[in-house]
């Protein structure tokens, strides 16, 4: 089972044992994830909350390689800026979203990452069309390089954001010339109106996305629980099996046939005493063969 957490990967140096050393750069991420359980994960290469390119040195990008190979199974993912909107109309926008995008796809294939996760971002304005139509130009105006791949992250769904619908990922799906994939986040799908409470509803939401999109496009899972109910389009992740999808849903996800082989990620809260390390124990509990 290919589970880990979104980590990150500055500040404090960390060593998930004493032969091995700590460094300052993103090294660390790949310990983290092992001081938490994770043998995969997602991280952050630059500030989500700024445009800015990332800075990885040729020393940092062989270390990251090097001992993602030799301590995790992975695959890792590369979350995109939570400013880049795909679906804008305004000219600004997307030339900043590009080069960020860029930045990032350039960045996955130092550090031999296979994806990278975005948001279709809010149309504002420009409608569902429009909107579809502004990201896949945009994705294909993009240079992919060879072994990297852009994910399309399934979202809650509020305003007037892309994503919260399966018709959203298909049409991008569609709409694009480029081979692009599918996250799925489960809080952000619970939420934006799909079940996924109990093993019956997991299994007829999965048989609608695979309808309407496509399991052969699912390549990552986002694993979280939510803090709000089905429909309510507010995102507000939960620890596993404590939100509102609950242990039956989450016990039917990890354990459902068409999911068992994607690789899941965490970003559940650090509160009540409990981590990352918890939820991620949690979610072995709930797997059938672990």
């Amino acid at each position: 089972m290919n589970v880990g957490a979104h980590v990150s990967i500055s500040g404090s140096r960390v060593s998930s044992d004493d032969e091995t050393p700590p460094y300052d750069d993103l090294r660390n991420a790949v310990h983290r994830q092992l001081a938490f359980g994770g043998n995969c994960g997602q991280i952050f290469t630059t500030s989500p909350q700024v445009w800015a390119e990332p800075e990885i040195s040729d020393e940092a990008a062989e270390g990251f390689r090097a001992e993602s190979d030799e301590y995790l199974e992975g695959p890792w993912v590369i979350h995109s800026s939570y400013l880049v909107n795909l679906c804008t109309p305004k000219d600004d926008l997307r030339r900043k979203s590009k080069a960020s995008m860029q930045a990032e796809l350039d960045a996955a294939e130092k550090l031999d990452i296979p994806y990278v996760n975005v948001h279709l971002g809010a149309h504002t304005g420009a409608g569902v069309e429009g909107g579809l139509d502004n990201a896949a130009s945009l994705i294909d105006e993009l240079e992919v390089p060879d072994g990297v791949e852009i994910l399309i992250e399934s979202d809650a769904g509020s305003g007037t954001k892309l994503g919260g619908e399966f018709a959203h990922l298909a049409g991008i799906i569609d709409r694009t010339e480029t081979d692009i994939g599918i996250c799925i986040d489960t809080a952000h799908t619970l939420v934006a109106g799909n079940d996924l409470t109990t093993p019956e509803a997991v299994d007829e939401t999965v048989s609608r996305f695979d309808d309407e999109v496509g399991l052969e496009y699912l390549q990552y899972i986002h694993l979280n629980d939510s803090k709000h109910d089905v429909g309510t389009h507010k995102d507000e992740h939960a620890h596993i099996g404590e939100g509102y999808i609950g242990e039956d849903g989450m016990r039917a996800i990890v354990n459902h046939p068409d999911l068992r082989e994607v690789p899941f990620a965490l970003e559940t809260p650090t509160e009540d005493g409990r981590g990352f390390a918890w939820n991620i124990e949690k979610v072995r509990e709930l797997r059938d063969d672990c």
